[in-house]
């Protein structure tokens, strides 16, 4: 379902008189419907910034990232322009970051509603299956008019991962989707994502939580190495 070429990230510390810092270089792999594959290597070796490039939050400075899209057929999500990833992104493509950003004053129901109207869900229909979400991950209800900026860590990481659930993408790309959670928390939510695979969704995962990318993940590829390995190493 993606393919990613020969992909590189640079970014020009304009502070710093040009100063030119690599995140990650020429890195190539491919993940398949119904599967997901963990992004692996040590902290600052450009593991979130790949999946923000693949997201296309970052414009990658060399390379490409080719996406079997429903309606469009194969698309180079690097060369895109702005109006078809934003098409993408509302129909096709999910992404639970490690901090979410959500605009103020909307509550946490309602966070959860309105992509599912956009893809023409009646109102009842939305807020019902927005309510059953919530409800499984653990949401009080009384937080659910609420605005996010007053949840605790785990409490907004269970809206983020929602966020991108709801719609069913076809592909998710996660960062980190089990931070901040609790022990009985985190299982609902491998159980969503789980569901969601099985379904046909191709994920890729970047995953601190041996034990979540060991039950999750079907593949590993390791950014150190440049190469796939078990995803028990």
């Amino acid at each position: 379902m993606i393919e990613v070429d020969r992909l590189s990230k640079e970014f020009t510390m304009h502070i710093r008189n040009g100063l030119i810092l690599t995140s990650f270089r020429e890195v190539s792999f491919a993940a398949e419907a119904g599967s997901l594959l963990a992004i692996t290597g040590p902290s600052g070796i450009g593991k979130s910034s790949l999946l923000k490039c693949i997201y296309r939050t970052y414009l990658p400075s060399s390379g490409d990232v080719y996406y079997r899209s429903v309606d469009n057929g194969l698309v180079n999500l690097v060369q895109a322009d702005e109006q078809e990833i934003i098409r993408l992104r509302e129909k096709e493509i999910g992404y639970v970051s490690q901090f979410f950003h959500v605009l103020p004053r909307i509550s946490a129901l309602q966070i959860l509603v309105e992509p599912l109207l956009r893809q023409g869900w009646t109102a009842d229909a939305a807020v019902s299956r927005a309510s059953e979400l919530l409800a499984y991950v653990g949401l009080d209800r009384e937080l659910w008019q609420l605005y996010p900026s007053t949840f605790s860590g785990g409490e907004k990481q269970r809206l983020n991962i929602l966020h991108a659930l709801i719609t069913e993408p076809r592909l998710l790309l996660l960062d980190e989707p089990t931070a901040s959670l609790d022990a009985m928390f985190k299982a609902r939510v491998m159980e969503l994502i789980e569901n969601l695979k099985e379904s046909g969704c191709c994920m890729i995962g970047v995953f601190h939580d041996r034990d979540a990318m060991q039950r999750l993940a079907d593949t590993r590829y390791d950014m150190q190495r440049m190469e796939y390995c078990a995803v028990s190493a």
